[in-house]
């Protein structure tokens, strides 16, 4: 199972859709805990934590201490999974694999499609300062890439 962390950014008003698409993850089993990383309007973030169960950090370092799952995906707030994102992944991580690209919808001829980064908690822990980018760039070309 694994803890889903979603750095909001300024897509705070895309994260019902998300949350929508997680909620299904975690009924199949594949989603432990979901926790948000910043976000305004505050309101907004409460009623979201509150009708979804989600949980709250104020940054991202704070959601890793948080996680309870040994694996973490972390997604930006625009992340849109594309349809069978879940039996993908669950295939991948039955196969053994530890680290993935899951691709998203969106994107296009001068944008890049959004990403989730699944990697173990300790490579996480790891950085300094975490963040998406840096995650992704740790990767490499050899991971797997789902989507």
């Amino acid at each position: 199972m694994l803890t889903v962390i979603v750095e909001t950014g300024r897509a705070a008003e895309r994260l019902p859709a998300l949350l929508t698409a997680l909620t299904s993850a975690a009924v199949d089993g594949l989603v432990r805990q979901v926790i948000l990383v910043g976000g305004e309007p505050a309101e907004l973030m409460a009623l979201l934590r509150e009708e979804t169960g989600a949980e709250l950090a104020p940054e991202l370092g704070t959601a890793i201490a948080a996680a309870k799952a040994e694996l973490l995906l972390f997604a930006p707030g625009e992340f849109r999974p594309r349809a069978g994102w879940t039996a993908a992944l669950a295939r991948e991580l039955r196969s053994g694999a530890r680290q993935a690209i899951v691709v998203g919808e969106g994107g296009g001829f001068f944008r890049r499609a959004p990403v989730a980064v699944l990697t173990p908690r300790s490579r996480a822990e790891a950085l300094a300062h975490p963040d998406l980018k840096r995650l992704r760039g740790q990767l490499g070309r050899a991971v797997p890439r789902l989507g």
